[in-house]
């Protein structure tokens, strides 16, 4: 049988940067897998909106070196992930304020360069905005958006120039398990040992422990986004916002194109990740165009480009799985990404790197372990609350 040190499957941005940073510590013998290809998933398909705006500490640390590992790829690698510095605006109401203000001043706490924009500065940076029912508006100059499959490529061209082994086209169909150890994946016509095995399976992570018998609580919904073409002649958003007031994202694609979808809170609806409907709504793209419209008025008549569905895999309390097990050797998680998987997955597949070649991790970093779960300690209530 052939063997490996360690075997990643799914080669979505956290799988990527995982196999990468494993290389770079010096792990001999490392096999990236996807069942289709390079961001091939949810992370293809992802807003990319780069962000530090979270009322966990963790997150703001998750997203901040995220920012920073994908703004050095051209220096560390070779490659763009189409990192652009565009800035970040989080437009709030009234009962937003008292939270905001606290997460703000946490997030300047840990080096975070965000604040409140006066009236002024609303008036000059955000000439696109309509400030009905606007209690206030967040900026992060270092915010902005990512290309996504451009950066996971960069990590894989990294990860193969190093030496490491990516299949693609190659669906993992079962963890191989010997009593209280992973030692391998198998393939259609093949078997391969591991060390270690990664789950970054996203969506199909789910299914993919289970055929080992390990329990994963996640949830697999439907998302859905659109595409616009602002009419010429207006001022529109440059770079990424999150509008509270009426809960939908918008991010910068081109100097007149933007990806549109509904932010929380919303409905969430579960699916067959192996079989479900890949084009939006009707009902959906009216609503995001009528929001769209009302906030930013620039954006009246603009034509839909296109609109589409991807999927989420979403844990329990919305904060990703990642790491060891108790009780469970040669196997780590690192899925349920729950819509913040693209912004922190740099970061996450670097410390994860480092979780299995030391054996250990910081205290902050393991709690997301998916020990959590049995020990009663989820981030927020399931399935509820405030996911940021």
């Amino acid at each position: 049988m052939t063997s490996y040190d360690v075997v990643v499957v799914g080669a979505g941005i956290t799988g990527a940067s995982t196999a990468y940073h494993l290389k770079k510590r010096g792990v001999a013998r490392v096999l990236l897998v996807d069942r289709e290809g390079a961001a091939a998933g949810g992370t293809g398909k992802s807003a990319a909106i780069m962000r530090q705006h979270y009322s966990n500490p963790l997150l703001v640390r998750l997203t901040k070196s995220s920012i920073g590992m994908l703004a050095a790829l051209p220096q560390e690698i070779g490659k763009s992930g189409g990192y652009v510095r565009a800035g970040y605006f989080f437009v709030l109401n009234a009962e937003m304020m008292a939270g905001a203000k606290a997460n703000v001043a946490m997030q300047r706490g840990v080096g975070v360069d965000t604040r409140f924009l006066d009236s002024g500065e609303i008036d000059s940076l955000c000439p696109w905005l309509n400030r009905d029912g606007v209690a206030a508006v967040i900026h992060e100059p270092d915010g902005g958006y990512a290309d996504p499959v451009q950066s996971t490529e960069a990590y894989v061209h990294g990860f193969l120039a190093m030496g490491g082994e990516f299949r693609e086209k190659a669906p993992v169909r079962a963890l191989l398990r010997s009593g209280d150890r992973i030692t391998g994946v198998a393939f259609d016509a093949e078997e391969v040992g591991a060390g270690s095995v990664v789950n970054a399976a996203g969506p199909w992570a789910g299914p993919l422990a289970a055929s080992a018998g390990i329990e994963l609580s996640m949830r697999t919904v439907r998302e859905q986004d659109t595409i616009w073409e602002a009419r010429s002649g207006r001022p529109v958003p440059v770079g990424s916002v999150s509008n509270g007031v009426d809960a939908i994202y918008l991010r910068t694609l081109s100097e007149r194109r933007f990806v549109i979808g509904r932010g929380f809170p919303k409905e969430y609806h579960d699916v067959d990740p192996y079989n479900y409907k890949l084009t939006a709504d009707d009902s959906f793209i009216a609503d995001v165009q009528s929001r769209m419209e009302r906030r930013f008025p620039p954006l009246a008549g603009a034509r839909l480009v296109s609109a589409y569905a991807a999927l989420y895999d979403v844990a329990l309390d919305w904060y990703p799985y990642v790491g060891a097990r108790a009780g469970l050797d040669g196997y780590f998680d690192a899925s349920g990404g729950s819509g913040h998987g693209f912004k922190i997955g740099p970061a996450i597949g670097r410390e994860l790197a480092e979780w299995i070649v030391d054996g250990r991790t910081n205290a902050d970093f393991a709690r997301l372990s998916y020990d959590r779960v049995a020990e009663g300690a989820l981030f927020i209530q399931a399935y509820g609350g405030n996911r940021g």
